[in-house]
């Protein structure tokens, strides 16, 4: 199996990757904003913030992986 093979099998699997433990990620910070903003109902505005830019940069992690699938993927980026 060549370079080609091998990269025809990682890439999907790397994003897919990349994808699922982003969700995870996302679950666990959702969670604990939920359960932080019940015990602490005047902070919802605070916690909800941080939630959000906690989530954007955990969202940004799937998008670099999928830029880089991408880039091995057409060829711009090669393997030796």
């Amino acid at each position: 199996m060549g370079t080609d093979g091998i990269l025809a099998l990682s890439l999907p699997l790397a994003l897919a990757l990349a994808a699922i433990s982003c969700a995870f990620g996302l679950a666990k910070a959702v969670a604990a904003a939920m359960e932080s903003i019940a015990r602490q109902p005047e902070a919802a505005q605070k916690i909800q913030g941080a939630m959000i830019i906690g989530c954007g940069f955990i969202e940004a992690l799937t998008i670099y992986a999928l830029v880089v699938v991408l880039l091995f993927g057409l060829g711009i980026l090669k393997v030796h």
